[in-house]
């Protein structure tokens, strides 16, 4: 299955496949050299110091680490693939780029919430909100809502994952009843796949647990996102790409 996959590539898969290692393998390098490519190229809050416009077309080519960026592309080959033959090569981009930045969008307007509902304001200072905690014994200590706010404000935001689970929603749309291999062990309809995903996104929002750093906004922001495109391009079956 995986040789045909691969042989069978479709051009835009293949290219932001091989895009995407060669950024992951840059950012090993310059790790290597105390350089945090992350720090530049993954996506800050828009009212971050540390925000630059280029990194919402730079942060979605960014992993985290192997086990990150190897579900993702195996995500995006499998599923990109089907898309990409049934639509060309022109809409899928279009498509996942549209994803991926109606996921940033999502991600940054929760961020926005969270950093107002602490501040009171969407564009806080930074020193502004170091003014707000007390420091004790070498540690920050304030209430949990600041402490969301001060990681918003300076952790990035990294992955493909929003624009890959806008590709997973149109290949479920497309092909609901398309039996996949879950765990190498169980035949599951890819409706059912991609519902159980959203699901688990979803729970993961409403218990927040304070150690997961999973942007679970930007995994509902590029299905919706993808959800959306794909009804318009249903209506208006004239429109060519």
């Amino acid at each position: 299955m995986l040789q045909s996959i691969f042989r069978n590539m479709q051009p835009v898969v293949k290219n932001l496949l091989i895009l995407n290692l060669l950024f992951f393998l840059a950012n090993f390098i310059f790790d290597q050299k105390g350089i945090h490519l992350a720090d530049y190229l993954g996506l800050h809050y828009i009212g971050s110091n540390d925000f630059k416009p280029y990194q919402l077309a730079t942060h979605f080519f960014m992993h985290a680490d192997f086990r990150h960026i190897l579900f993702n592309m195996f995500a995006m080959v499998v599923f990109g693939n089907m898309l990409e033959r049934i639509w060309g090569a022109k809409r899928f981009l279009i498509f996942y780029f549209a994803t991926a930045l109606g996921a940033a969008f999502l991600h940054q307007l929760v961020q926005g919430i969270e950093i107002y509902s602490a501040t009171d304001t969407f564009f806080p200072n930074h020193d502004y909100i170091n003014s707000l905690f007390s420091f004790r014994d070498g540690g920050l200590f304030g209430p949990p809502d600041l402490h969301v706010a001060y990681g918003n404000l300076n952790a990035p935001t990294v992955g493909a994952s929003g624009a890959v689970f806008g590709v997973l929603i149109g290949a479920a749309m497309y092909f609901p009843n398309t039996e996949m291999m879950l765990y190498f062990a169980f035949r599951v309809k890819l409706k059912w796949i991609v519902l159980g995903a959203g699901v688990y996104e979803i729970i993961s929002i409403m218990q927040d647990n304070p150690g997961d750093n999973v942007a679970h906004f930007a995994h509902i922001g590029g299905a919706l996102f993808g959800f959306i495109i794909i009804k318009i391009w249903q209506r208006n079956k004239t429109q060519l790409y």
